[in-house]
């Protein structure tokens, strides 16, 4: 059975609130500050508190930013009145953050790849060329570190799927640094594409920008909640406490029940034989960054005898057009096979095991409950390794006598 992890936005949805529901689900603290702390950015501090919104117990994520001048929390009042405070960092900057963070290779694809996102929504809002544009939300300290952190949250929890509810807006007008806008923003909107909206009672913007931007880059589907056996349940709170709603997202993790470990996946395929090897390493990053699941390539002997490269990527149904048009604009292909198939997976936990020299996440596998697999994630056994001057054997012959199933 697949693992599955459900956004319910009703009452919107933030980075932070994304970060505290996902802490609040078991994200341990340590594993996400050693994430960002190698985003190499003074002058911030993150923390999680427990707060009450609307008598329900949440899970706050905090950036504090120290400024020269005198200290103050950014923590999303849903308007952007701290803007004029913000360097405002340009996308290659940002690039250059993301790739000295602790991100995987395929995390930082990922995090990339949301950002020129983000750059392309608010060019095309102001008229702009994408390298013009001035990312005020973007550049926000904040912002990177919601954005980031968000990536490797939901890595570290390995959902093989991810739905989202509807989402509640809220309503009102909110201040931007390009004025008075009506809830919700523009570049909330755009992010939001065909995804289900509703306004709400509550008349403040519940959907930020960059809250948008993760829903829609992550959930491949929005509607009920999908047949499920929920495991973990972490609710993040917002800023605000409203009397009437808790104002919080909660995330519901666990396994998806509808059949027997069966699902749809898409697999696209094509054979190139007349392009430059070097190119294959930037297509499966952005292929994998674009929310493929499994991208491979096989040597294969074509026409004319000549050997070539045979290209498979594995997806999500709803995923197929925008991977396929990354392989016509990246490869040399002019030819692309795809099919619907099923397959089957097994039950996948990800728990984290102590050892004599720190922790090590194994991924658990199991088959009608039943534990078949249990290994050791590489890069906790690599890290440890070079932390310790071991060999990763070494390391992951450690781990594997430390876990007790």
């Amino acid at each position: 059975m697949s693992r599955l992890l459900y956004f319910d936005c009703f009452s919107g949805i933030s980075g932070d609130m994304t970060l505290g529901a996902l802490l609040d689900a078991g994200l341990p603290f340590d594993e996400l500050k050693r994430a960002l702390g190698s985003l190499a950015v003074s002058g911030f501090d993150i923390s999680a508190t427990r707060v009450l919104r609307a008598g329900v117990s949440a899970t706050q994520f905090v950036v504090h930013e120290h400024d020269h001048h005198h200290s103050h929390d950014h923590t999303h009042t849903h308007d952007l009145h701290h803007q004029h405070e913000h360097p405002h960092r340009s996308l290659p900057e940002i690039f250059a953050l993301i790739d000295r963070s602790a991100l995987s290779s395929a995390g930082r694809a990922r995090a990339k790849a949301l950002f020129q996102r983000l750059a392309e929504v608010e060019a095309s809002i102001h008229q702009m060329p994408v390298e013009q544009v001035h990312l005020h939300e973007v550049g926000a300290l904040d912002s990177i570190i919601d954005i980031v952190g968000a990536v490797f949250a939901l890595e570290w929890f390995g959902a093989d799927r991810i739905v989202a509810s509807a989402l509640n807006v809220g309503g009102g007008m909110v201040n931007s640094a390009h004025g008075h806008f009506p809830v919700p923003a523009p570049a909330t909107v755009k992010l939001l594409g065909d995804a289900p909206i509703y306004g709400g009672a509550i008349q403040t913007e519940l959907v930020t920008p960059t809250g948008a931007l993760i829903v829609s880059s992550y959930a491949t589907a929005f509607g009920a909640i999908p047949p499920m056996a929920v495991e973990r349940i972490g609710y993040g709170a917002g800023s605000h406490d409203f009397p009437s709603t808790p104002n919080v997202l909660r995330v519901l993790l666990g396994r998806a029940v509808d059949r027997r470990g069966a699902e749809r996946v898409a697999v696209l395929e094509c054979e190139i034989d007349d392009m430059n090897p070097q190119i294959f390493g930037v297509v499966m990053d952005q292929l994998y960054g674009a929310g493929a699941l499994d991208v491979f390539y096989v040597p294969v002997q074509m026409k004319k005898n000549r050997p070539g490269t045979l290209l498979t990527v594995i997806a999500p149904p709803e995923r197929r057009s925008t991977l396929a048009d990354i392989i016509f604009r990246e490869t040399t292909t002019i030819g692309l096979r795809h099919d619907e198939v099923e397959r089957e997976c097994l039950q996948r936990e990800i728990v984290s095991v102590e050892t004599p020299i720190g922790a090590v996440r194994f991924k658990i596998a199991r088959r009608d409950g039943r534990i078949v697999n249990a290994v050791p994630e590489f890069d906790d056994c690599a890290r440890l390794a070079a932390a310790n001057n071991l060999s990763v054997k070494e390391v992951q012959a450690l781990a594997v006598k430390a876990y007790q199933p």
